[in-house]
């Protein structure tokens, strides 16, 4: 891979090349990504959709948006240090080509942004509950209906890849969704593979799927552009895509642990045992004992440990650098860290007080309860559409579904997969107040 081919400004669409030269330095392409994703109705629906802790009315709790927000100040970091990291090393792109430091924070910022885009309702509960609805529960009566790799896109049902479709799919009056630079869809797919053959080779790109098979033609251009095809369905990971992994790894390690203090759930001491081994160099100690206020308290260590994993992945990033662009770097970078045991001390406190809580578990099973609901109602009424077989509540039913989900002029898999992520683009509360009112 070159970082000349890696950045590239095309957008779905075009027929001359964007160069970077020829940009406006006041409002980059990079930086019309990041506004159209904040201005977007699926990034504004994150506000009301579960990261951990459902339905809940404490300030403090993060929801996906604030999530999302957190992990994009990150990565934009993590991308202008990386940046200027790789404009020192090839100074040609920015002597010939124009390149800037900020334009690599840009792009993983707007990457970032859009990670949990593409997420159901409930947390990783609606994940499950969309695909189980396929694999074993009332869906599983299409199986026969759809091609393997269909039905396995289906059970599967993977975020990441609706993230992809909504940022991508062709819509009436907004062909190329989003139309972002190729360069951003390329460091937002932290997965570049499709749902089969679901190889479990070990490197994390091939830990999950980042596209619908529907899509799989579009994905091969952005990645040809890239220089990430290595061959048919065979791709490499974006190198800017392990900056984004790293920021979301920093902020669900930290951000949910501070959720779990500041809940009560976890002990305040627990801040001081596993925080202070990551910040023990950089602990201004009498500063900390002045704070009268655990949040306060909390939150300096929470800022210090964050400082301190973003100085980590970018020093791993630098040292494998050329792995990387040779797509032989298999690993997440924080995983090859010094601080991997503290990290994962945290998340294993964070599984144990936090997210098999009975107040999250409850919940989970709610979400779990009513996605399997609409599911079957949707489904059932989009399928009898298709076949002029409309009762009255379906009727009523497909009035609840917006006009861009419905087209009788596609097969069955794509119908079914419109209402899977029609679903997923519901908000919590959304999807609660419809089930309450169907059931």
């Amino acid at each position: 891979m070159k970082w000349e081919d890696l950045l590239s400004l095309k957008r779905h669409g075009d027929n001359v090349k964007r160069l970077r030269a020829e940009q406006d330095d006041t409002r980059v392409g990079f930086d019309v990504d990041y506004d159209r994703i904040i201005f977007s109705s699926f990034f504004r629906s994150l506000q009301d959709k579960t990261q951990v802790v459902p339905f809940s009315k404490t300030s403090f709790v993060h929801t996906r948006l604030t999530h999302s927000l957190e992990v994009s100040v990150v990565g934009r970091s993590l991308g202008r240090i990386i940046g200027k990291h790789i404009l020192n090393k090839y100074p040609q792109l920015d002597h010939i080509h124009k390149f800037q430091i900020n334009d690599f924070g840009s792009i993983v910022a707007a990457a970032c942004l859009a990670h949990d885009i593409g997420n159901p309702p409930f947390g990783h509960s609606g994940e499950s509950s969309i695909g189980d609805f396929f694999k074993i529960g009332d869906g599983k009566k299409y199986k026969d209906l759809l091609t393997e790799i269909q039905y396995n896109d289906l059970c599967k049902f993977e975020g990441n890849a609706n993230g992809f479709k909504i940022l991508t799919e062709s819509k009436i009056g907004s062909p190329g969704g989003l139309r972002l630079s190729y360069a951003t869809l390329g460091a937002f797919t932290k997965y570049p593979k499709l749902s089969l053959p679901d190889d479990k080779t070990g490197n994390i790109k091939d830990k999950k799927y980042g596209f619908f098979s529907n899509q799989a033609k579009f994905f091969d251009d952005v990645a040809s552009e890239l220089g990430l095809k290595i061959s048919e369905s065979n791709y490499m990971r974006h190198p800017l895509a392990f900056l984004v992994e790293a920021a979301d790894d920093i902020c669900y390690t930290l951000i949910d642990f501070e959720d779990g203090i500041n809940l009560g759930w976890i002990p305040e001491e627990y801040a001081l045992e596993f925080l202070v081994k990551l910040v023990a160099d950089s602990i201004d100690k009498e500063k900390y004992n002045k704070m009268n206020l655990k949040s306060q308290r909390v939150s300096y260590l929470r800022a210090l440990a964050i400082n301190t994993l973003i100085k980590e992945a970018v020093q791993i990033f630098v040292e494998n650098e050329e792995e990387i662009l040779n797509g032989n770097f298999e690993s997440s970078l924080l995983s090859k860290s010094k601080f991997k045991s503290q990290m994962k001390s945290i998340i294993e406190v964070s599984v144990e007080k936090v997210y098999k809580s009975s107040e999250v578990i409850e919940k989970e099973l709610t979400g779990y309860k009513v996605l399997n609901f609409l599911l079957k109602t949707f489904t059932n009424s989009v399928m009898n559409w298709r076949d002029d077989n409309l009762n009255a509540f379906d009727e009523l039913a497909l009035e609840c579904i917006p006009k861009d989900y419905l087209n009788k002029d596609v097969d069955v898999y794509t119908n079914l997969l419109d209402v899977s992520c029609f679903i997923a683009s519901l908000t919590d509360g959304l999807a609660l107040e419809w089930y309450e009112k169907l059931s």
